[in-house]
């Protein structure tokens, strides 16, 4: 289940900033395509990053001096490629959903895509089950907000982890759509 976990969090939308790198003034450049704003690309250090060459997205990880290790072999980025960052969660969500039961997990990033928003539009989350952590019967709620530029997702978790577990997703939209989903195991 944690490979279908990975899968499900690796084809996600906008879980890349897209741009393209320069070499000025003996520093390479990061040009995000969204934003239009440049940032050293040295800030991105043993990152994972995409470089595209020939139609096709090459995975590797980001070395010093402009060079990518891409399965063992050093490619050296050239002035205008077109290259992709790997986005970071919002770290209390990444706890989150670390901490929540696989059929959970699915239900609430299924559904959070259907509404066209992605785990990677979360611009706010409040983790309470972080402070549970040696609590036996836990129960409170946790909440999130989610921006797609489109549009806003608010998403409250309700969970009641004791003899049986609950997890309901109350997802409410800007527009006033609700949706609720609720997973119950004993």
């Amino acid at each position: 289940m944690k490979q279908q976990r990975l899968k499900l969090i690796e084809y996600q939308t906008r879980a890349f900033t897209m741009g393209t790198v320069e070499y000025i003034n003996d520093q390479w450049i990061f040009f995000d395509d969204e934003t239009e704003e440049a940032s050293l690309l040295e800030e991105y250090i043993h990152q994972e990053i995409e470089v595209l060459s020939l139609n096709n997205w090459r995975k590797g990880i980001l070395l010093d001096d402009g060079m990518v290790n891409v399965s063992g072999s050093i490619l050296a980025l050239k002035n205008q490629d077109t290259i992709r960052i790997r986005k970071h969660l919002v770290f209390a969500l990444e706890r989150l959903l670390e901490e929540i039961s696989d059929d959970s997990f699915y239900q609430f990033v299924t559904t959070l895509n259907t509404m066209k928003f992605s785990i990677y539009d979360c611009i706010y989350c409040y983790n309470q089950l972080t402070f549970l952590k040696d609590v036996k019967r836990k129960s409170g709620v946790n909440m999130m907000i989610f921006d797609n530029q489109e549009g806003l997702c608010s998403v409250n978790h309700h969970f009641y982890y004791n003899e049986k577990v609950t997890d309901r997703f109350e997802f409410t939209l800007n527009t006033g759509k609700r949706m609720i989903i609720e997973k119950l195991s004993s």
